[in-house]
């Protein structure tokens, strides 16, 4: 029957008109001049959009690849343009549909398209941070080392500018692990560069002068050279190596290429002066006011801040009025550009100036306490971005996969209904056929649930009694040798005594469970008395209505998470677990994850406490799902019936 329906299918299939053939490699064909029109850069962005648009009006979405491709550089351009609200809809138009074609390339270029967005025009640093490491994950499924390391090296800037200096220098250390020094040695100097910068904030001279050396070296373009050189002699004058630092900055002013940088000029200009003037040096104010000049010219208000400063502190010992004046205008310039610390940083300037200013030194305070919370708190935030991701990501992937599948089949279905049409003389074999067939296999199934329960009952037993013989029987059997050949009977009373605690822990694990009202604090006080030195985090709990659960599906849930905890308790040395419950229409689904040492994967195959967690899911309908790596920590998703 089978065979003679595959040939009727085949045969209605292989009748398709060669005219639609041909109008579909035409629209293709169209689709491609359209898209290569909207990468030509000599068109303006407007016309780049409309070249592109028309590409979008005609793709058929069943070509994945070239699908993907226009939503793509619609979404660029979309940026490109500032049409924020599109670039959001688009996005996410696009990811729905790589999801569904597990195009990890395009959904790390995507992410980092978004990542660009809120990181330099948005400045929402929390949300680029996200979607750098999201774009960073999906690099490393395709192994593309040169993006990880790109997404990576943002990350780091981000978490540096945040004066998260250990987390960026962390960052930072594993992008150094992705890059090819020959192929990518820019991206090399700027890990350096900024390596340097959290060693220079970290008042760690030594090493931000090393780092910024090697920079120097691997960097092959001369600008950053130069900047790097710039920056390493700046620290020379932090650690008060004044003639080092004048030595450097004497022969980087002669460099013909700084001017064609005037904002680097300045910079290499302003740290000359200053470096002078603490050395002593005969230095007016001047040599500090062509810097300035620079800076206002070409509207460098972060230049124009260093430039306040050192005027102020140059002014600080011969007229402080002026001195004052420029450290106001550093207050305002940091209000403008939202950075406190600087604002912080010229107040201290001020109260040497007037010491017994009290608004001043209240609003110093101020600031200090308050960047002191930010700073504590940005210590772990972007640790548990990480983290976060990490373990939702996965969970999320499944599910977003799911959902776009059902749409595909909804999609499919409809064209399908033509073809259902065509056939209906053999809809009614179908049937029979599946009448047939669903008998046989719901015997198959039921036979196959009584076997699951018997094996997880023949399981357990099998598990209590070499608890019973090896752990509990085997202190017994000291308990009465030592009873017969030693008047120790304080010996004797701990071994007794640790027995009845270890049958108090049997009976706790084999007891029947209280299903009632206080089910929910129930199972999470067993999952707690296994977490003393772990840290447990339990979210969505209150959406789940616990009174409408059957009796057997909490006993069963009850039972694998006690499993669950007890694994994670005795192998897998985890600080960190958490567990998630999610209502799906009539089912529950319950996301179990911690950060221990993980599982190989023949360790599924094997009958231990694992093994037996899964029959006792099999054996109400349920589905457990494990996923391990060693040294990668230990997941696993449940799916119980309500």
């Amino acid at each position: 029957m089978k065979r003679i329906l595959l040939l009727i299918l085949l045969g209605m299939w292989s009748c398709s008109p060669t005219v639609e053939e041909g109008f579909s490699n035409n629209r293709q064909s169209e689709v491609n001049r359209f898209y290569n029109a909207s990468l030509n850069k000599e068109l303006s962005l407007i016309e780049q959009m409309q070249q592109i648009n028309k590409a979008f009006s005609l793709v058929d979405i069943d070509k994945a690849e070239s699908y993907s491709k226009i939503l793509y550089q619609k979404n660029r351009l979309h940026l490109m343009t500032q049409e924020i609200d599109s670039l959001k809809y688009y996005h996410q138009l696009l990811v729905t549909h790589a999801l569904q074609q597990e195009d990890f390339v395009i959904l790390g270029s995507q992410y980092y398209v978004m990542a660009y967005y809120y990181d330099q025009i948005a400045h929402l640093t929390d949300s680029a941070f996200v979607n750098y490491n999201r774009s960073k994950s999906y690099y490393q499924k395709v192994n593309d080392s040169a993006w990880v390391a790109k997404n990576l090296l943002h990350m780091g800037i981000i978490q540096k500018n945040k004066n998260d200096f250990f987390g960026s220098k962390e960052t930072l250390t594993e992008a150094i692990e992705y890059i090819n020094p020959t192929m990518d040695s820019n991206t090399l100097a700027s890990c350096y560069n900024l390596l340097a910068t959290n060693h220079r904030k970290l008042l760690n001279y030594n090493d931000a002068i090393d780092y910024y050396e090697k920079a120097i070296t691997v960097s092959n373009v001369k600008i950053d050279q130069l900047i790097f050189t710039n920056n390493k002699a700046a620290v020379y004058t932090d650690a008060d190596q004044n003639e080092k630092a004048v030595s450097l900055l004497n022969t980087l002013v002669k460099d013909s290429i700084l001017a064609q940088h005037k904002e680097v000029y300045a910079r290499v200009l302003d740290n000359l002066a200053y470096a002078k003037w603490r050395m002593g040096n005969m230095v007016n104010e001047q040599h500090f006011l062509e810097p300035l000049r620079i800076r206002s010219q070409i509207k460098d208000d972060r230049g124009k801040m260093a430039s306040f400063t050192h005027l102020g502190e140059f002014y600080s010992a011969i007229d402080k009025n002026r001195a004052r004046a420029l450290f106001d205008s550093v207050i305002q310039l940091s209000k403008k550009l939202k950075t406190p610390r600087a604002e912080k940083e010229a107040l201290a300037n001020i109260m040497d100036l007037a010491p017994n200013n009290l608004e001043v030194r209240n609003r110093y305070v101020f600031l200090q306490d308050s960047l002191y919370e930010q700073e504590l708190k940005v210590k772990t935030q972007f640790a548990k971005f990480k983290y976060d991701d990490r373990v939702t990501q996965a969970s999320n992937l499944r599910l977003e996969k799911e959902n776009a599948e059902q749409r595909l089949r909804a999609a499919q279905q409809e064209k399908q209904k033509i073809v259902v049409l065509s056939i209906g003389g053999i809809i009614l074999l179908l049937a029979l056929f599946g009448i047939y067939y669903y008998g046989q296999r719901s015997r198959k199934l039921v036979q196959e649930n009584k076997t699951a329960k018997l094996e997880a009952t023949y399981a357990t037993e099998a598990e209590l009694s070499k608890k019973l013989h090896d752990e509990f029987g085997g202190k017994l059997n000291h308990a009465m040798l030592l009873l017969q050949d030693t008047d120790n009977h304080d010996a004797v009373m701990d071994i007794v005594d640790a027995l009845y605690s270890q049958s108090r822990d049997i009976s706790r694990e084999i007891n029947d469970v209280d299903t009632g009202i206080h089910f929910k604090e129930v199972l999470f006080g067993m999952m707690g008395n296994y977490c003393k030195n772990t840290k447990l985090i339990i979210t969505g709990s209150n959406e789940v209505d616990w009174s409408k659960i059957s009796t057997l599906s909490k006993k069963t849930l009850y039972k694998v998470l006690q499993e669950l905890m007890i694994n994670m308790h005795k192998h897998s040395k985890a600080t960190l677990v958490s567990v998630s419950f999610e209502k799906m229409g009539k089912k529950i689904q319950i996301d179990y994850a911690d950060n221990g040492v993980g599982a190989p994967k023949e360790a599924f195959h094997v009958k231990n406490g694992l093994w037996n967690t899964e029959k006792r899911i099999h054996a109400i309908d349920g589905t457990i799902i494990f996923d391990s790596e060693e040294g990668r920590g230990f997941e696993a998703r449940l799916v119980l019936p309500n």
